[in-house]
């Protein structure tokens, strides 16, 4: 059976967005983790405010790509698979150019930090993993066989 029969997208596009809707599940997750170990009080209601939009906006645009548009495939490859990437990698990065030790953190580490720290290794699995899977083969036939580019 090919597409144009069944009309189901290829088992690539299928599992990337699987793998997408996986990462924002898992970026909740953290939100909640975060939110709820907050000890210093401070307002927490902008940043998920901020962070509901973008999984709201993440889950639209994996829908759309799963039904064949171009555009929700390159927005979610550019901007949560780029920007999104390094938005959660920077912290931890800078932190340890600053010359804290790794070894130092994970032995001083209560079950919020390996929380957090297992969903945001695990979210960025799961976007570097669905990101390839949206250009095989199979994927790139599908989107040129939708050929669809609007919303």
């Amino acid at each position: 059976m090919t597409l144009l029969t069944t009309g189901r997208p290829p088992v690539a596009v299928r599992a990337a967005s699987g793998l997408w809707l996986a990462a924002v599940a898992l970026g909740a997750l953290e939100t909640v983790i975060v939110v709820g170990a907050d000890q210093a009080g401070d307002n927490p209601l902008p940043g998920v405010l901020f962070r509901c939009t973008v999984y709201a906006a993440a889950i639209l645009t994996t829908l759309r790509m799963r039904a064949g548009r171009r555009w929700a495939r390159l927005a979610l490859a550019l901007v949560l698979g780029i920007v999104g990437t390094l938005s959660l990698i920077i912290e931890p990065i800078s932190w340890l150019v600053d010359g804290n030790s790794l070894s130092a953190a994970t032995g001083d580490a209560d079950l919020t930090w390996w929380a957090i720290a297992a969903s945001r290794a695990l979210h960025v699995a799961a976007v570097w993993a669905a990101v390839p899977l949206m250009f095989t083969a199979s994927a790139n036939a599908y989107f040129r066989a939708t050929g669809r580019n609007s919303a």
